[in-house]
């Protein structure tokens, strides 16, 4: 799904340059145009072209800092399964502006199977993740259930898309 999503918004024709540059952008956005232009062999206007042309299809959606998980110690990630009352739209709608609202909620999935939703939160410590699940589960009128998996060791984070896969 995630993939037909990414073919449709873009509507742009990717070539092997474009899929490199793409790659190194999500790599590493911080670096100058002709830094990034060295590693693909282009000029750094034409990667401002490139980089022009990303964000006017839509692919190129923003430009983001990650921050390290390990340099905050207090950090608590954890991944919450929710299951939802089915029975209106209106209400998953609701649920979704709550998630989308929620500076916490780091990534927020709707799948299928037992579970609905699949959410992944960052809080300050053990008492604002406490305060943050029970706003957005506990208080919301149509979750059914919850189930929460805290991490314990981030193995690998991030949210780059393999270039490859938005191939029409």
């Amino acid at each position: 799904m995630t993939q037909d999503f990414c073919v449709k918004k873009s509507q742009i024709v990717l070539d092997d340059t474009d899929h490199h540059l793409l790659d190194e952008l999500q790599a590493d956005a911080g670096r100058t145009l002709r830094e990034l232009g060295d590693l693909v062999g282009l000029s750094p206007s034409a990667v401002q072209r490139r980089m022009g042309r990303y964000r006017a299809s839509g692919l190129l959606s923003r430009t983001a800092a990650v921050l390290d998980p390990s340099a905050s110690p207090d950090l608590v990630l954890a991944v919450c399964l929710v299951q939802v009352e089915r029975e209106s739209r209106r209400l998953h709608e609701a649920f979704n502006r709550r998630l989308l609202a929620t500076p916490e909620v780091q990534q927020a999935y709707t799948v299928y199977g037992e579970w609905d939703y699949v959410v992944v939160l960052a809080a300050g410590g053990m008492a604002h993740f406490n305060e943050v699940s029970e706003r957005l589960f506990m208080d919301a009128h149509n979750v059914r259930k919850y189930s929460t998996l805290f991490v314990v060791d981030p193995v690998r984070t991030g949210a780059a898309i393999p270039t490859r896969a938005l191939r029409p």
